[in-house]
């Protein structure tokens, strides 16, 4: 049944809505940081958008019956730990700060269905090693634009912790490579 909806056409041209919107909203949503943003820096800020756009490529090309396996390793990594990141720094803002607003509730809804999305579509991708191992790199690399050249999102609430935040995404980071290994290239192995 699951299955069903996910290859619905349909389901596919709206979910491609979606995060095509989305992306669009995250890219605006970092424009604050990224006028203030280093020129070099710039393609490593907007994670979650970034993560986003690599999902929406896929859709496109899935919607017409193509896979592009590099692009299918950064979406699944990227969408599950930036989803998870973004859900867990915005229930520390909360707990640190006491609030978040509507928005932060919408991040919190948003980032967690990221997450899920690129976990579902995994039985559909054609990723090997190579193509993993490029979106493990991508990922660990943009831990370190992030927490050693300090291009980290702003949690203002959250900056006296940065140290803790950059140690927790790096496992974050581990973690999503890993389970994007066992969804795919494993479970594909098992099931020969």
């Amino acid at each position: 049944m699951l299955s069903y909806i996910l290859l619905d056409k349909k389901f596919l041209i709206l979910l491609f809505i979606i995060n095509f919107l989305g992306t669009i909203y995250g890219f605006y949503w970092y424009g604050g940081q990224l006028e203030i943003t280093p020129a070099i820096f710039i393609p490593f800020v907007p994670d979650s958008p970034t993560a986003s756009l690599f999902f929406t490529i896929f859709l496109l090309f899935f919607i017409f019956g193509k896979n592009i396996p590099y692009i299918e390793a950064l979406a699944i990594v990227s969408l599950f730990k930036y989803g998870i990141w973004a859900v867990v720094m915005n229930v520390l803002t909360l707990i640190v700060s006491g609030g978040i607003g509507p928005a932060g509730f919408m991040l919190i809804a948003s980032h967690f269905g990221m997450a899920v999305q690129g976990l579902l579509y995994a039985p559909f991708y054609k990723i090997k090693l190579r193509h993993l191992t490029v979106a493990g790199i991508v990922v660990l690399h943009n831990d370190i634009i992030d927490y050693v050249f300090g291009q980290m999102p702003v949690y203002s609430d959250l900056t006296t912790y940065m140290n803790e935040i950059g140690y927790f995404t790096f496992w974050l980071s581990i973690i999503s490579i890993l389970l994007a290994y066992y969804l795919t290239i494993h479970r594909k192995k098992s099931s020969l």
